[in-house]
């Protein structure tokens, strides 16, 4: 069943979705062709509900999806034991904590008390461990050469005899006192977007 539902902050703007249930699921995976025809009808609206599904065909719409966008990462999330299948076959999988058990929490890669910290999750925690990442893989090459560089250039002015340009301390205490401690700070206290700012999300 297709329908249209107005925007609550633009009633002017309308949204188009497919409804469908568990038995509708079934008959659709059964022919080729119907799942071919749902799946390009999914494309054209903005959003698919799926109602009364068992926790195999939750499974079965994620690989749906995956198997069509090969290149797109998938996102499951549930609060129970019927949506462990699904959380299993996303790319990732997120479990809130509820009424239903735990079930869900410890199967996901994260796990969330309230369905509100989603966001935040996304957008910020999941955002920033990305930039932060690759930006720490940029630093540990900075580092290393740095810890190299220095030796190799003054071997070039002692005729690489073997002699030592640093003291043994300070070559053990290079990575704590000269790398560890920035990267620690800029972990912790570094933000694309203050907290504060409308751009972050709360």
């Amino acid at each position: 069943m297709q329908t249209q539902y107005k925007h609550h902050d633009d009633p002017h703007c309308i949204k188009h979705a497919i409804i469908l249930s568990g038995a509708c699921l079934s008959s659709i995976n059964a022919n080729e062709r119907y799942l071919d025809a749902f799946l390009e009808c999914s494309d054209n609206v903005d959003v698919v509900l799926a109602c009364r599904v068992s926790p195999k065909q939750k499974a079965d719409i994620v690989m749906m999806i995956k198997e069509r966008f090969p290149d797109k990462c998938t996102l499951g999330i549930g609060d129970g034991a019927n949506d462990v299948n699904m959380i299993l076959k996303a790319h990732v999988g997120v479990g809130i904590l509820g009424k239903e058990g735990q079930q869900a929490a410890r199967t996901a890669d994260f796990a969330i008390a309230q369905f509100k910290f989603l966001r935040p999750l996304l957008f910020v925690h999941g955002r920033e461990a990305y930039r932060r990442n690759s930006l720490l893989i940029l630093y540990n090459f900075y580092k290393n050469i740095a810890y190299g560089a220095c030796p190799f250039a003054f071997g070039l002015y002692s005729a690489f005899s073997g002699q030592i340009i640093y003291e043994k301390l300070i070559y053990l205490m290079f990575n704590i006192t000269m790398t560890a401690l920035p990267i620690v700070w800029f972990a912790l206290f570094d933000n694309e977007h203050p907290r504060q700012d409308p751009k972050a999300p709360e």
